[in-house]
């Protein structure tokens, strides 16, 4: 008898729920960081409100704390308060990054399993939830080895950087 498939079921999260919290390169010292958005809000001049954001480094002692209005994708001359990921990593079919070790298991059980489950249509709520807006490339089963390889020097290197 063979063994019982790995099972994931979708657990109906997005992006936006692991986007409080990220790991960042440092600017000063280009090592692992930590990036938070706090709940308590501040206003501006104009009375607008906007959540607090935090970055602390422990290998530097960097820490930052910044309102304003979220930033995008980065444009020449723009000022920005995130850094850039440090859970990045290229592979010969495109980028997988993630915002935080959380985020990242989760993507990782995504791949490991070998039956895929989610709600059924007619089931309210979210419906293009984080896995399902993941690339074809790291959905495809061809693909898992190098995933996964990708995947576990993401995790070592918050341990090692």
């Amino acid at each position: 008898m063979s063994p019982a498939p790995v099972r994931f079921h979708d657990t109906r999260r997005t992006a936006y729920d692991f986007a409080e919290s990220a790991l960042v390169r440092c600017p000063r010292c280009d090592r692992v960081a930590h990036f938070e958005q706090r709940p308590g809000r501040t206003a501006d001049a104009r009375g607008r409100t906007y959540p607090e954001r935090r970055l602390v480094c422990r290998s530097c002692g960097l820490s930052r704390i910044g309102n304003g209005p979220h930033c995008g994708p980065r444009r020449p001359g723009q000022r920005c308060y995130r850094p850039a990921l440090w859970l990045r990593a290229e592979t010969r079919h495109g980028e997988l990054w993630a915002y935080n070790l959380e985020h990242l298991d989760l993507i990782r059980r995504f791949v490991v399993a070998d039956l895929r489950e989610r709600a059924p249509w007619y089931d309210t709520g979210r419906k293009m939830t984080l896995v399902a807006r993941l690339p074809a490339w790291i959905k495809s089963a061809k693909n898992r080895g190098e995933v996964l390889r990708a995947i576990d020097r993401l995790r070592a290197s918050v341990t090692s950087g």
